[in-house]
């Protein structure tokens, strides 16, 4: 959520740079943001002259009763009633006003960092660096669909059990599934000093509302009804998670941290699940987009002052992953008009899929700064003693599905088996390479 202190300074330069974003805007419905203020500050000066006037009037009566002027004193008494009904009144409108408010800037993306490129969509997005060089084939490139069927990938069965966008694996080919969630864990936790963790899967709505999936983007979510049913009024709604950053970010809600207990770096292997509303005809085919899939993910909570050093670093956690797995890649810097809804600055990192012969995103690493911090209210007492909102990260290290099909598409062979990456092979048995089972 945005700094209202901010808003209220400058609210020009704020909304300025918020339709930098993408369309549709306006972000911010300025008219009425100032109509609230506008009310807001009346009202607080107006509890300041009436919380003023009652101490007079107060002050007056015990005066006037110690004179025997008690006509007087009723008609002081009178008055410093009608003050507190008219302070009530106030305190109850500047309740809803406040609430109103919050609600507005609920819905109001995160401000880009001065330094991410100005654009409107994808195409202003930068190219930081590459890595590797696509692989040349001698033989016709198969897609991962196709190689990876006689290996166990079956959409028919997921299609049966959940409906489209869902896979079902069995044998080698899960087993190549749960050696890169394992091998991803291992290098994020035993190398780059994240803490492994295990979380739940479904959450409570104030913690999607702190890392920002709602309430914007519920129809994004899947979502359960918990109770007797869904209109009993003790039901309640949970939602599954989209990734693993909502929880592992959570963890931090509304406490007070001490500064040397930053940074604080976690990572976790989850399910994911989306909706993937209003993508329909995009990625049909295969695992680039399903409705539930696996990723590992790496959050970091920060000081203010070292998060871009923890972007950068972040990145460099994700791309260690696809050099260890041999696989070609590219770092983008997203514009302004393709982050995300609470990111400040984002890289993506693309991995090369040569049946489609383009880098596809297998990586987001985005530093929201304060953004999460200030609607999870979390915290750390700095140095001068006060309560600071810290800042948080997240990026995925990898998505695991993803993976899978890069491994399959860059290290397949003329008769559809796969080359397992040297990084890999202690994760399943010692295999150089996949074959059908």
């Amino acid at each position: 959520m945005l700094d209202i202190v901010q808003l209220r300074k400058d609210l020009d330069a704020v909304v300025a740079r918020l339709n930098t974003r993408k369309t549709p805007q306006p972000y911010l419905d300025v008219e009425a943001y100032r109509g609230l203020e506008n009310e807001r500050k009346a009202l607080q000066t107006r509890t300041e002259e009436l919380q003023a006037q009652r101490n007079s009037v107060s002050k007056q009566i015990g005066m006037l009763k110690g004179k025997g002027q008690h006509a007087e004193a009723d008609a002081a008494m009178a008055q410093v009633g009608a003050i507190k009904s008219e302070l009530e009144a106030g305190a109850a409108r500047l309740e809803v006003i406040q609430a109103e408010l919050q609600a507005m800037l609920m819905a109001v993306p995160n401000l880009p960092h001065e330094s991410v490129p100005v654009g409107s969509d994808e195409s202003a997005n930068v190219e930081v660096r590459r890595w590797g060089s696509p692989r040349a084939f001698d033989f016709p490139v198969r897609d991962h669909v196709d190689l990876g069927a006689p290996l166990g990938l079956d959409f028919e069965t997921g299609a049966l059990l959940s409906g489209s966008r869902f896979s079902f694996l069995r044998g080698p080919v899960a087993r190549l599934h749960r050696a890169l969630a394992q091998f991803m864990l291992d290098l994020q936790s035993q190398e780059h000093g994240y803490t492994e963790c295990y979380t739940p899967y479904i959450v409570n709505r104030e913690v999607l509302e702190g890392t920002g999936q709602l309430p914007k983007f519920k129809e994004d979510m899947f979502w359960v009804t918990r109770g007797r049913g869904a209109d009993d009024e003790a039901a309640a709604e949970q939602y599954l998670i989209s990734t693993s950053e909502i929880s592992l970010t959570n963890t931090v809600r509304e406490r007070v941290l001490a500064e040397s207990d930053l940074p604080i770096k976690l990572t976790a292997h989850s399910p994911c699940f989306r909706s993937e509303a209003g993508s329909a005809g995009r990625d049909t085919r295969g695992m680039i987009r399903q409705h539930q899939f696996d990723k590992v993910e790496m959050v970091q909570i920060t000081h203010p002052d070292h998060s871009y050093d923890a972007l950068e670093q972040m990145v460099g956690h994700a791309e260690a992953v696809l050099q260890k797995l041999e696989l070609p890649y590219r770092v983008i810097a997203l514009c302004t008009g393709d982050m995300g809804f609470g990111a400040a600055k984002t890289y993506d990192l693309e991995v090369w899929v040569p049946a489609q012969n383009t880098y596809r995103e297998i990586s987001s690493c985005s530093n929201c700064e304060s953004f999460q911090a200030r609607r999870m209210q979390a915290r750390f007492k700095n140095a001068q003693g006060k309560n600071e909102l810290v800042h948080t990260l997240n990026g995925s290290g990898l998505a695991v599905g993803r993976a899978l099909v890069a491994v399959l598409e860059n290290h397949q062979n003329a008769d559809g088996s796969i080359n397992v990456p040297t990084a890999l092979r202690p994760y399943l048995g010692g295999l150089h390479t996949l074959k059908a089972a």
